[in-house]
C-alpha cells in the first residue's frame, strides 16, 4: 500500500524537461516536492536525491537528464562525479585504518611516508591533512596536462613541497591535495590503492555504486557535467583572488589542476584516476547509504565502518577559522569531514546541514552527510553546476524540507 502511495505520489512529476521517477514515503513527500521544484524553479538538469532515516530508504527518487546533448535520461543506475564529497569516503578509508590499529592520525605523516619529511614537514601529522591545517592546499609550480591523472608524479611533487603556512597554525581548504596526500598515507599502510581499499572494505560491503577510479565497463552509466555560466565579475573574495591574484592559493588551487579542471571530469582519463579529493563516481543512494550507518553509530545491517570511539574522534570538530586560506570564507571541518558552516547571517557562501551533522559538500552543490541525531543518511548529486564554493539553492531547499519532516517527526515522538 505504502509502494502504491508512493508511485501515485511521483504520477504528478512529469515536468516539462524531466521526468522524476522513484520512491518516496508519503512522510517524506516534502522531500520530494522541494526535489521536483529544483526542476521547475532552478537550473537543475538531471539529479537523484536519497535518504536513509533509522537505517531504512524513506527517499529515492531521480530525474533530468544525464546529458544535455544527447538527450540521454537520468535513470535509476545513472552515477556522476561528486567532486568533494569523495573527501568523506577517502577519509573514511583513513579512519577504518586507525580503527584497526594500523593507523594512528595523531602521529608525523612521515612515519608512514618518509619522503613526506621534506621542506620542514616532519611534524605534519595525518589528522592536519585530514582537517585542512598541514599547509599545502596547492602547488606553486605550474603543473603539466595531466598530471592529477598521475599518481607518482602528484604525491613526489607534494612530498616535495613547502608548506604555505606553520603546518597546524591555520586553516585552508586542500581541495584536490587532500586526496593525495590522506590517500597515499592509506595506500603505504595498507599496501593497496586508495580506489581498491575503498572497494573492498567500504563500497562492496555496503552494495554501493561508488568508485574512486571508474571501470571502463560502468562509463556508459557516467552522466556529463555541465559547469556553472560564468559570472560577469568576480562575486565574493574567492572569485576576486582567481580573476585578480593568480599567485594566490586561490587561484592556484583553482587553476593549477594538472589537467582536471576544467575537461578532466568529463574525460574518460579523469573517470578512471583515482582522484580521492574531487573523482568520486556515485549517486545519491550511495551517498545515503554510505552515511546511514554512520548516523547510527558505525554499523547498519551487520556491516560496522567504524567503531563509536573512532567514529566520535574522526566526526568532531578539529579546526574552524574566519577566513579560510583558500576558499576565503569561514569554515569548520572534523578530520575528513565537513561540519556545518552558517555563514548566511554573515551574506557568505554556507553549507548549513544541521550542527550535530557532518559530511561533505561536492563543487556546484552536491551533498552527503549523517545525521546522528535524527539517524538520518542524505545523499544529493547533481550534474548541473551552481555558483558559489560551497551549497546553493537547491540543496538549501531540500534540507528546509528536509527540516520540515524532521520536526514533524520530533513533535510526534
Amino acid at each position: 500500500m505504502l509502494e502504491q502511495n508512493v508511485h501515485h505520489c511521483l504520477a504528478r512529476a512529469d515536468l516539462a524537461s524531466a521526468t522524476v521517477q522513484g520512491f518516496c514515503d508519503p512522510q517524506f513527500r516534502p522531500l520530494l516536492d522541494a526535489f521536483i521544484a529544483n526542476f521547475e524553479q532552478d537550473v537543475e538538469l538531471g539529479a537523484s536525491l536519497a535518504i536513509e532515516w533509522h537505517g531504512r530508504t524513506v527517499v529515492d527518487v531521480w530525474g533530468g537528464k544525464a546529458d544535455l546533448e544527447s538527450g540521454r535520461a537520468w535513470k535509476q543506475d545513472t552515477v556522476g562525479v561528486v567532486f568533494s564529497n569523495t573527501k568523506a569516503a577517502t577519509a573514511l578509508c583513513a579512519h577504518m585504518l586507525a580503527d584497526a590499529g594500523d593507523l594512528d592520525i595523531d602521529q608525523p605523516v612521515a612515519r608512514y611516508w618518509p619522503e613526506f619529511a621534506a621542506q620542514g614537514k616532519g611534524d605534519v601529522t595525518v589528522r592536519m591533512l585530514l582537517d585542512h591545517t598541514a599547509g599545502l592546499p596547492a602547488l606553486r609550480e605550474m603543473l603539466p596536462d595531466g598530471a592529477a591523472f598521475d599518481w607518482a608524479e602528484m604525491t613526489r611533487r607534494l612530498a616535495a613541497e613547502a608548506p604555505w603556512w606553520k603546518p597546524g597554525t591555520s586553516v585552508g581548504y586542500h581541495g584536490l591535495t587532500f586526496g593525495w596526500l590522506v590517500g597515499e598515507v592509506v595506500r603505504r599502510v595498507s599496501g593497496q590503492s586508495l580506489g581498491s581499499f575503498f572497494a573492498a572494505q567500504v563500497a562492496q560491503p555496503l552494495g554501493m555504486d561508488f568508485w574512486i577510479g571508474l571501470p571502463q565497463s560502468e562509463e556508459p552509466r557516467v552522466a556529463t557535467i555541465v559547469p556553472a555560466k560564468p559570472a560577469a565579475a568576480p562575486r565574493n573574495a574567492f572569485e576576486q583572488a582567481i580573476s585578480h591574484e593568480p599567485q594566490s592559493i586561490s587561484a592556484l588551487y583553482f587553476r593549477n589542476t594538472g589537467g582536471w579542471r576544467p575537461s578532466g571530469f568529463n574525460s574518460r582519463r579523469g573517470h578512471a584516476a583515482e582522484i580521492g579529493a574531487a573523482g568520486g563516481i556515485t549517486n545519491a543512494r550511495a551517498l545515503a547509504r554510505m552515511y546511514s550507518p554512520l548516523a547510527m553509530g558505525g554499523e547498519r545491517d551487520g556491516v560496522r565502518l567504524l567503531s563509536e570511539q573512532t567514529l566520535l574522534r574522526a566526526t568532531q570538530v578539529s579546526s574552524a577559522t574566519n577566513e579560510d586560506m583558500c576558499l576565503l570564507v569561514p569554515t569548520r571541518f572534523a578530520a575528513g569531514f565537513m561540519r556545518s558552516m552558517d555563514n548566511r547571517a554573515r551574506g557568505l557562501d554556507s553549507a548549513a546541514f544541521g550542527r550535530d551533522a557532518f559530511g561533505h559538500v561536492g563543487a556546484g552543490g552536491s551533498l552527503g552527510f549523517a545525521s546522528p541525531r535524527h539517524r538520518v543518511g542524505f545523499g544529493y548529486t547533481m550534474n548541473h553546476m551552481g555558483h558559489g564554493v560551497l551549497l546553493n539553492s537547491r540543496a538549501d531547499r531540500l534540507l528546509a524540507a528536509l527540516d520540515e519532516v524532521m520536526t514533524a517527526a520530533d513533535s510526534a515522538a
